[in-house]
């Protein structure tokens, strides 16, 4: 069961990748972790962006992909129990036995690997289905006793999935991302709109820099279950910090009582 007034403060790594060199990506986002649990306010809830071990390398993936996700999962596991934090691992290109997958994985404080979760949607204007294979279940999981949900970037098109997690109690939802310009508007909006029509928080983690032609723009947020934003990035490498109390999901859900009022025959 939640507890009454689970209050965490979160840290989201907003960060530049370089594409198809997994020894950079590697090297910053650790030196990123040191500087966010570095701050006076020390984070309960850590979050990256979408493939930042080896950005969009997809003609090169199946050579630079995380084999199992090994290295990926030794250093986040240990950087969580070292520090008593919790890492919810953006996504990385994870080779496994069916092909490279955009999979994502969740550490509670102790360091124990509590999810995973492969990117279902594949975006194909960035020829992710010639690549890459899709996941085949929605991303659940607790964090502190708290149900949370977890998607990635394109995936937020979807309402239906974001519904899904709510209606399966998903009170805060994660979404890592490489999301690129000029969809700003999009971006802002369809998670904003993601947190009002599930009435939970929507935190969100893009990256920045540019990969090619492609220039990719941050403002990764954390987006309360009334849809105003507490906190938005630039376009700039930072480490975005906000503070979340998740007694407000209860609140607002009770206030206007949209699960209540559904009427899902109507819907199929």
């Amino acid at each position: 069961m939640q507890m009454a007034h689970t209050v965490w403060n979160l840290a989201l790594l907003q960060m530049d990748i370089a594409i198809g060199e997994p020894e950079r990506n590697y090297a910053k986002l650790e030196q990123m972790l040191e500087q966010a649990v570095a701050h006076a306010t020390k984070p309960d809830v850590i979050l990256f962006p979408e493939m930042w071990n080896t950005g969009y390398a997809l003609e090169r993936i199946h050579e630079l992909s995380d084999v199992n996700g090994e290295r990926t999962k030794a250093l986040l596991s240990a950087f969580s129990r070292k520090h008593g934090v919790m890492i919810i691992g953006g996504s990385i290109a994870e080779k496994k036995a069916g092909g490279v997958y955009n999979t994502m994985y969740a550490y509670d404080r102790e360091g124990r690997q509590i999810a995973d979760y492969s990117k279902i949607h594949l975006f194909r204007l960035m020829d992710e289905e010639k690549f890459l294979q899709s996941g085949d279940r929605v991303g659940q999981l607790e964090l502190d006793g708290v149900p949370a949900g977890m998607m990635i970037c394109y995936d937020i098109r979807f309402p239906e999935l974001t519904r899904k997690l709510a209606l399966g109690g998903a009170q805060i939802l994660f979404v890592p991302a490489e999301w690129p310009n000029p969809r700003l508007h999009h971006w802002r909006t369809l998670l904003m709109a993601r947190a009002i029509e599930n009435q939970m928080f929507v935190v969100s983690c893009n990256r920045v820099g540019i990969s090619g032609t492609t220039e990719f723009f941050g403002h990764s947020m954390v987006i309360d279950p009334w849809g105003e934003v507490l906190a938005e990035g630039d376009g700039t490498e930072q480490i975005i910090r906000a503070q979340v109390d998740m007694g407000t999901v209860p609140e607002v859900r009770s206030r206007i009582p949209i699960f209540e009022d559904r009427r899902p025959h109507l819907y199929e």
